[in-house]
């Protein structure tokens, strides 16, 4: 049932969001890689196995079955083995070239033990390989984020303009896109203000956002005065600009600042309340009293596991998985299915390889999502430990890290949507809204 899937969908999600951040903080930078990687080889031989093997098997369908519902063990077990193997980080600042070939291996007492023992080789090389990997990947994540976001505005823009254009009620629809263009950019220039207030900016940041801002309302103005574009379009252009800016500043707050200081006590100006709801808050409290602990220390635990998450890494997220899957939906539509390939999913049966391609990476979304997700909290570790407000990130061998991809992702994507009106034409129907029929 879809209730079901629906159902394991949110635990997995929950589960990933909540460990893998755990495991940074409280194991250390290679716990937290290691567990990641274990996560991601875990999802990549299940989607192996799901993609490899007979759709009729019976043996495919129950091993299947176990595997998923085993899910729920397999994570907590994992986590523990990564806390327990890789919580004891390396003293100095070596890379894991150095800490495998170094003279300080010669106390093993074996060939196994230099392997496979603790900092020994299979250990370096596959968490260091991970590492390297997810490095190198924050730039294809984040260029692809804003590749897929105009997209999404296209496709948006296109959709809009087919139902002011096209639709019988053209009236209603404009003056409602009208009202929600306008809401998204005050949205927008609200939580601009937001960013411009962090004390942490200087000069140059406020240089650069001004730069960028400016940009952002040229496009805006050009695409509405042209006709090769439309105030929806231009709100979610200015509305993700906007949304990087926040990506990049937020992250100059430290993950747990420090509890300001309790006003002084006042007395009050109201009376007490009643007795009856005096005693019914003392009952409610003493029947939470007597709750198992179990349900205490769950409580504590993901207490524990939302204070090391910032909110612009579960936005970051949450909005890179929303353009990316859009993406999967827009590409086949625009290619040649129109309107009705945005409710099917790209699959390997599909006629054409962009969609035998995104039907393929389907199979592994799970994996990719692991990757994306830590590769964000590596990004957002890598920001604070710049600020001076993550020391032991750069004590374990992490990099200080930057936000030039992200700069660079924003000029991309302002450069080619000033291309496509610059190379555009002005009509009623674009790629994707050519096959829909309008009575």
């Amino acid at each position: 049932m879809w209730i079901l899937r629906v159902f394991s969908s949110v635990i997995f999600l929950t589960s990933i969001i909540l460990s893998i951040p755990l495991a940074f903080d409280v194991g250390g930078r290679a716990c937290g890689l290691a567990f990641s990687l274990s996560l991601a080889s875990f999802y990549f031989s299940y989607s192996v196995l799901r993609l490899g093997t007979p759709d009729k098997s019976r043996y495919r369908w129950a091993l299947i079955q176990i595997i998923g519902w085993m899910q729920c063990a397999i994570l907590p077990s994992l986590l523990i083995w990564s806390l327990n193997r890789f919580s004891v980080e390396p003293v100095d600042n070596s890379s894991w070239v150095e800490r495998t070939f170094s003279g300080k291996r010669a106390d093993d007492t074996s060939v196994w033990q230099w392997i496979v023992g603790p900092d020994g080789l299979a250990e370096t090389v596959t968490v260091g390989s991970w590492d390297k990997i997810l490095r190198w990947s924050s730039p294809v994540f984040q260029l692809c984020e804003g590749f897929c976001s105009l997209l999404v505005i296209q496709a948006a823009g296109q959709i809009t303009r087919w139902l002011v254009n096209r639709s019988g009620r053209s009236d209603s629809w404009m003056i409602g896109l009208l009202v929600m263009s306008a809401t998204v950019i005050s949205s927008s220039v609200y939580f601009l203000w937001r960013v411009t207030r962090f004390p942490e900016i200087g000069n140059v940041d406020a240089t650069l956002i001004g730069i960028t801002i400016t940009c952002a309302v040229f496009l805006c103005a050009w695409g509405i005065g042209s006709g090769k574009g439309n105030p929806v379009e231009s709100s979610l252009l200015f509305a993700y600009v906007v949304l990087c800016l926040y990506q990049i500043f937020t992250d100059y707050q430290p993950s747990t600042p420090a509890d300001p200081l309790p006003p002084p006590p006042q007395a009050s100006d109201f009376p007490p309340f009643p007795p009856i709801v005096m005693a019914s808050y003392t009952t409610l409290m003493q029947i939470l009293s007597v709750l198992p602990g179990a349900i205490h220390a769950g409580f504590n635990f993901i207490a524990a596991a939302l204070s090391t998450i910032t909110p612009s890494v579960i936005i970051s997220l949450a909005y890179r998985l929303f353009v990316l899957y859009a993406s999967t939906r827009i590409i086949p539509a625009v290619r040649e299915s129109g309107a009705r390939a945005l409710s099917q999913e790209a699959s390997l049966e599909d006629s054409d390889g962009a969609g035998q391609i995104l039907g393929l990476l389907s199979w592994f979304s799970p994996s990719i999502l692991i990757a994306v997700y830590t590769s964000l909290l590596m990004q957002h570790f890598a920001s604070t430990s710049g600020e001076g407000n993550g020391d032991w990130w750069t004590s374990q061998g992490g990099d200080t890290g930057g936000n030039l991809w992200r700069w660079i992702n924003m000029a991309g994507t302002m450069a080619m949507y000033a291309l496509e009106l610059s190379l555009g034409k002005e009509d009623l129907d674009g790629g994707l809204t050519t096959h829909w029929k309008a009575d």
